[in-house]
């Protein structure tokens, strides 16, 4: 027996899924783009700006609960992704946080440094280095994608590095097409080339619990808002390179890592909640332990119901005739994301007819640009389904049998 709590234990968390259209409950399936939130962290956040709204470091009370809260949150997300507290920054979300990195790491370059980029990767985590290409004259080098298993050609990154390699960025797992990469084999091969690796986990970390000594990276960014926080983004780094990082301060501001990556005054009830998130799924573990230990228990059994429900869409898309699909099969190590098109009709009229069955799914290219032109998508767009933890198996079936009524 499970020590995980239910699905519908879950469900009582959301006040979201007492939403209704056209006479039926709402079934959230753009998870990818931005899951849900629980009261728990709406009623932390409501409670920090009531009781405990102010600026940091100052004498006053108030002031000194922020500071609090804030050292609580880069230790409980120290132990989300398996690292240390003054390892952990935060910022809008994780574009902007690649952007300020970037632009910091490309003071430490010169013109005809290179850095290696992928075409699975979501442009988050490619536009900030192909602005490094155009103002500092950085050598951009892509690794390719193999659209016949939708994983990156790993065997050609070797041939990638070389001695004025800096950096490869890496995504731990797609946004589109849902693959998950050999982040660790890449990491070794880059750092054996004496090159850094940044990876974009935004959409890996709903689905899998970040560990950034396994996935050997020395910066590794994701965004609250993909597993049940507000729009926050968090960003861990190995702390001797934040403390060498140039990024922009003001002089008065802490010279300090991680604060010293925060410009500016941050959204302190943001991040208030994007702790309590973590506290959240920690919390679905009923056994003792401490947050890391409580998350690795959650996950896992999460991870086992999203798989099943993802089987169970993916079996049924397939099913249907004019239905496309794209990314890896359930055999393989993945998330439960898929994308599809339905033959004939354009991917932004099957998410508007969906709506209809009150099944909200997201359609378009999810600034997967590269993904959706290699799959010759790129001006049309797909059609994206994603499990949350509060997906259940009824509403898979209501919408696979939509997609198939559209199919007809």
């Amino acid at each position: 027996m499970s020590t995980v709590a239910s699905v519908e234990q879950i469900r009582a968390a959301f006040p979201a899924l007492r939403r209704m259209h056209a006479g039926k409950a709402v079934a959230y399936f753009d998870g990818p783009g931005g899951t849900q939130v629980p009261q728990a962290v709406v009623d932390a956040m409501a409670d920090y700006l009531l009781h405990h709204n102010a600026n940091t470091h100052w004498v006053y009370p108030t002031s000194q609960e922020s500071d609090a809260r804030l050292t609580d949150a880069r230790s409980v997300f120290a132990q989300f992704v398996g690292g240390a507290p003054d390892e952990v920054a935060f910022g809008n979300n994780m574009t902007t946080i690649t952007f300020h990195v970037a632009r910091a790491l490309g003071r430490e370059w010169s013109a005809g440094d290179e850095v290696i980029v992928t075409e699975l990767d979501h442009h988050g985590n490619i536009a900030p280095w192909q602005a490094l290409a155009r103002e500092r004259g950085i050598v951009l080098k892509w690794l390719p994608l193999d659209l016949e298993t939708y994983q990156l050609r790993l065997d050609k990154l070797p041939q990638l590095l070389g001695p004025r390699t800096r950096l490869l960025a890496i995504g731990a797992a797609s946004n589109i097409v849902g693959t998950v990469s050999d982040v660790a084999a890449a990491g070794r091969m880059a750092r054996d080339a004496g090159a850094l690796v940044f990876v974009d986990g935004v959409h890996y970390a709903p689905h899998f619990l970040p560990d950034v000594a396994a996935l050997g990276c020395d910066l590794f960014a994701c965004s609250a808002y993909k597993f049940h926080g507000p729009h926050v983004g968090v960003l861990w780094g190995r702390q001797d390179l934040l403390e060498r990082l140039d990024v922009p301060r003001l002089e008065p501001a802490p010279s300090t890592a991680p604060e010293r990556l925060e410009t500016g005054t941050q959204n302190h009830e943001g991040i208030v909640g994007a702790a309590a998130a973590v506290r959240w799924l920690a919390s679905l573990s009923a056994a003792d332990g401490d947050i890391r230990t409580r998350l690795v228990r959650s996950y896992t059994e999460l991870h086992r119901r999203e798989a099943a429900l993802f089987t169970q869409l993916w079996d049924g898309l397939g099913a249907i005739p004019g239905v496309t699909r794209y990314g890896p099969p359930p055999t393989v190590k993945r998330t439960a994301t898929v994308s599809f098109t339905v033959r004939g009709v354009d991917s932004e009229h099957v998410a508007r007819k969906l709506v209809d069955d009150a099944c909200f799914v997201s359609n378009g290219d999810f600034y997967a640009t590269t993904v959706a032109r290699l799959l010759g998508h790129e001006v049309d767009g797909v059609v994206r389904i994603g499990a949350a933890p509060y997906t259940t198996a009824a509403e898979v079936e209501r919408v696979v049998a939509g997609v198939a009524r559209l199919a007809q």
